[in-house]
């Protein structure tokens, strides 16, 4: 077979195997041939309608709603795939991870995720997504719902992370999850580790 028929065949087939509405970068392809080849057929791909470049260096094979036509992948997976290709790791930002464990009513406007890597601004169709570098403590659950905590209770600072909203964030974590984030003290602030100690302290008293 003809190398470059190859190189397309084998392209093609890996690209099919990835889950609809599933982003991935050319990184994927690049077992199949040269990055010059990967991105003629990936911009032959766009151009026939089977995949859709999201934003530079970033495709998915997008699902169709009879409804609302295109379907767009996750914010959050979009950010994360971006992440992977500068080994960084991404988080949810702390607005949208208190909003999710309803510990504020305040929904944030922009679509942000907090990142080891670099600060960047991704447009895909209408939807601006913001990456924000932070530094790596504040990222160090990520992933999990105790990291959902933890970025809660940075953005909501010192004044608002009371032993009132620790026992919330204990109802809406599992017990195992709420272990975890209470290991994690040594990556949080002097502020932060005191509150927790004493919501440690009161919960051990009302045992007593």
């Amino acid at each position: 077979m003809n190398t470059t028929i190859k190189t397309v065949k084998l392209i093609r087939q890996c690209i099919e195997r990835i889950p609809l509405g599933e982003p991935f970068t050319p990184n994927i392809l690049l077992a199949y041939g040269t990055r010059a080849a990967v991105d003629q057929n990936l911009s032959r791909l766009v151009k026939a309608g089977i995949i859709e470049r999201l934003t530079r260096g970033v495709y998915a094979r997008l699902e169709v709603s009879r409804f609302v036509g295109k379907v767009m992948p996750e914010p959050m997976k979009v950010a994360e795939t971006i992440a992977k290709t500068h080994g960084a790791v991404v988080q949810v930002h702390g607005a949208e991870a208190a909003r999710k464990l309803e510990l504020t009513t305040q929904a944030p406007i922009q679509t942000v995720f907090s990142t080891s890597g670099p600060s960047r601004r991704i447009q895909i169709g209408t939807l601006e997504i913001r990456l924000q570098h932070v530094c790596q403590r504040k990222l160090a659950l990520a992933g999990r719902p105790a990291g959902l905590a933890l970025a809660a209770m940075w953005y909501l600072g010192k004044k608002e992370v009371t032993l009132s909203l620790i026992e919330k964030i204990q109802r809406k974590l599992s017990s195992e999850e709420f272990e975890i984030l209470k290991s994690a003290a040594s990556v949080m602030p002097a502020w932060m580790s005191n509150v927790m100690s004493q919501y440690r302290k009161r919960v051990v008293s009302l045992y007593a």
